[in-house]
């Protein structure tokens, strides 16, 4: 009787889903399929189309053969995935701000570390604007006026002014966003570049007048840091292996976290692709002979990807910053004969080398009040209150009570934010090379999905587009599914 009376409801239920049914299959289904049909076309607008009665073929494999085999594919590619690189400091900056956040109005935050950052985001703000051309009356009226009003609105409130405001950059429309951002990285005009201006200047007479610090003294520093991070992740890798914390496959992916910094180095200093390419199977296999060697033989775990999830999220930070460190080694010496010019403010958008990093800093900035600090709050609002009490009772310090109840309280909420945020920046990207740099320079800024724009409405290659979306939902697919099959390990744990 049960089911005969569901079975009278179902016409009715679907009636009220129709309209959701109707759109996916309108909007979303038909397309999919059209587009996966269209992949193995040679499905052209200059070919095909009302003018010329050429017929559709089927090339099967063939879009994707001269995809694979096209360098400015795998260029592309590396653009999308270098983008990505800013995705932890962007996932670690919402849970700082969360965690500021957390605390406004339960007297748990220190009044003189904010005061402190208070007091250098208020003096960075007004050099800038004061660059930029604000009057002094004008300025100090706005500060002053921001200020008070944030103090009295921020605490009557408990915070919710100040939870608003981190959120504010997300209620601005993207394109908005982009062509100011666009108009704050113009090289003459903007006022990064006039703020910047002044400190260069000093910098410069500073290498002049010190030259060997900077040319030998700053690689050689960030040399040493080098070889210190690479030194402790190789014991680190050495000492999981032998408590059976690291497969064979976790500790080559710790070793190719050395390894790929260095054939980067490499390549930016001239060296030819096989050189550099040897040089990353000797930074992996060297070490590789050495934990061999050296570990306890009984301790290694039979699963050979066991702790890989660990290595790949410690990856995310590490190469990060040998990029950082070896791009120190290689601008050092240069330092003292571009100060004898006088040092000058990057060209942001339009130079090859900076275009992506001016990109990555624009997305920090829209990350770190995103989406992500809701998420990271509600789960912080979800610890349970006894286990901070516990913790104070055992004498826990602040640290403490964040590496062994916060963090590890936090991991699925981390899981599923690192899931999207992988997803979204391998998908994301065209809005804001669209809008800023037209995928240049010299296809500097173009990602996957704006390579599919382009192929597909500027070139009229709608098979062979077709085909790098089927890529690039393949590479979406199969990094979300290592993702789930690793990641999940840290959240049952």
């Amino acid at each position: 009787m049960k089911l005969k009376a569901s079975l009278r409801k179902l016409p009715i239920a679907l009636l009220f889903l129709l309209p959701n049914i109707l759109g996916f299959i309108a909007f979303i289904l038909v397309p999919l399929v059209m587009s996966f049909g269209m992949a193995f076309t040679d499905w052209d607008f200059l070919r095909h189309n009302i003018f010329r009665d050429e017929p559709l073929q089927f090339v099967w494999l063939e879009n994707f053969i001269t995809l694979l085999s096209h360098p400015r594919f795998w260029q592309f590619l590396g653009n999308t995935f270098f983008l990505m690189l800013g995705l932890p400091f962007a996932v670690a900056g919402s849970l700082a701000a969360a965690l500021l956040l957390s605390r406004v109005g339960k007297a748990q935050h220190r009044f003189k570390s904010a005061m402190i950052v208070s007091a250098v985001v208020m003096a960075v703000s007004t050099f800038m604007l004061l660059r930029g051309g604000m009057s002094e009356g004008g300025l100090w009226f706005l500060f002053g006026t921001m200020a008070a009003t944030s103090l009295v609105v921020g605490v009557a409130s408990g915070g919710t002014l100040y939870r608003t405001l981190f959120y504010l950059p997300n209620f601005t429309a993207g394109v908005a966003t982009f062509v100011l951002w666009k108009k704050m990285y113009h090289p003459t005009l903007g006022p990064i570049n006039q703020g910047l201006q002044p400190v260069l200047e000093g910098l410069s007479s500073w290498v002049r007048d010190m030259p060997g610090l900077f040319a030998l003294g700053l690689p050689l520093l960030a040399c040493v840091m080098a070889l210190l991070i690479a030194a402790w992740q190789v014991r680190r890798l050495k000492h999981a292996w032998s408590e059976s914390d690291a497969g064979m496959i976790a500790v080559t992916a710790g070793l190719l976290t050395l390894a790929v910094p260095v054939g980067l180095l490499l390549w930016w200093l001239g060296y030819a692709a096989p050189t550099a390419g040897l040089a990353v199977v000797a930074a992996v296999f060297v070490p590789g002979i050495w934990i061999r060697r050296h570990a306890q033989p009984w301790g290694r775990p039979k699963a050979m990807d066991k702790g890989l999830g660990t290595e790949v999220a410690l990856a995310l930070l590490l190469v990060p910053l040998l990029l950082l460190l070896a791009a120190v080694m290689v601008v050092g010496p240069g330092l003292p004969v571009a100060a004898t010019a006088g040092l000058e403010p990057p060209n942001w958008l339009g130079d090859f080398h900076w275009a992506k990093p001016s990109l990555m800093i624009m997305v920090l900035w829209a990350a770190i009040g995103s989406n992500n600090m809701i998420l990271y709050l509600a789960g912080l609002s979800s610890i349970s209150p006894e286990l901070y009490e516990a913790a104070d009772m055992d004498g826990a310090t602040s640290s403490q009570r964040f590496w062994h109840i916060t963090w590890p309280q936090l991991a699925p909420v981390t899981f599923f934010i690192c899931i999207m945020s992988v997803i979204h920046g391998l998908q994301g990207g065209f809005e804001m090379a669209r809008t800023m740099t037209q995928g240049g320079p010299a296809g500097s800024t173009t990602t996957l999905s704006y390579f599919i724009f382009s192929e597909g409405f500027q070139t009229g290659r709608l098979g062979y587009a077709s085909a790098v979306a089927w890529v690039l939902f393949a590479l979406v697919f199969g990094i979300s599914l290592l993702n789930f099959r690793y990641g999940n390990r840290h959240v049952d744990d």
